[in-house]
């Protein structure tokens, strides 16, 4: 049997329980294992009904069968937990961040929206107006120094940022739920030059929720030259994946 309730993979063998994975996080999957009982392989066993019928010889009707298939079932789900944005270690409540590889979309140019009106202040100190950008390929990345993920996309996003700037190409990030010393000491860490607008309480991340999972950290969202949303990476991104969506968008403009 196979139950796939949100995302998430319970297989049941002849020992009842074999394991349990969360959909989507590749390094946090986690196995739930109950102990194994002799006699017929259902969950319906496991249920302290079911075990004190067994002992008292006395067989259970079809309908607290069921039930108790229903009650173990439930209490399997909440054992294994839910699924969700990992935490960081060390953060702080609300710090979390999307583990495994990014999910890219591609929006095809009759179905794109605009891209909400970005302002804010910058961590070097000066000031950040996406209205300012438009005619350029704009590139935001979600990011906290806090964040695993990020430090892991930081080098292959500078590199497509220094490899297309010229083209007429604008990277920004968008800095969350962070501090600034923490968010500077990460830019000094990995070179990062291009800007990134601060977001300490998340409302700029909230400002794309058309297009974002509200903890959809890291993320890269690309706008075409007239700022509208032409793709999406949810969860870290890579050089390769980033440089062919750059490239991809650049070429609508010739």
């Amino acid at each position: 049997m196979i139950l796939d309730p949100s995302l998430r993979t319970v297989v049941l063998g002849r020992g009842g329980v074999i394991g349990s994975v969360g959909g989507g996080k590749a390094n946090s999957r986690r196995a739930c294992f109950l102990p194994y009982l002799s006699g017929p392989s259902s969950l319906a066993d496991y249920h302290p009904r079911s075990q004190e019928a067994r002992r008292s010889g006395a067989p259970m009707s079809t309908v607290e069968r069921i039930g108790s298939l229903v009650g173990a079932l439930l209490l399997l789900l909440t054992a294994c937990g839910a699924s969700g944005p990992s935490t960081a270690g060390g953060a702080a409540a609300g710090q979390q961040y999307v583990s495994g590889p990014g999910t890219v979309t591609r929006v095809s140019t009759g179905e794109r929206g605009s891209a909400p009106g970005v302002q804010g202040r910058l961590l070097d100190g000066g000031t950040f107006d996406l209205a300012a950008h438009r005619g350029k390929v704009v590139v935001f990345n979600v990011w906290g120094s806090w964040c695993p993920p990020c430090r892991a996309e930081a080098p292959g996003l500078q590199r497509v940022w220094e490899e297309t700037r010229a083209k007429g190409v604008q990277f920004v990030g968008i800095n969350t739920r962070d501090t600034v010393p923490a968010a500077r000491a990460f830019e000094r860490r990995f070179g990062i030059t291009y800007p990134s607008v601060v977001d300490d309480d998340g409302r700029l991340l909230l400002a794309f929720r058309g297009s974002l999972p509200p903890n959809a950290i890291p993320s890269t969202i690309i706008l075409d030259s007239e700022s509208r949303v032409a793709a999406r990476v949810v969860g870290a991104t890579t050089y390769e994946k980033l440089r062919r969506l750059v490239d991809d968008v650049l070429a609508e403009k010739a």
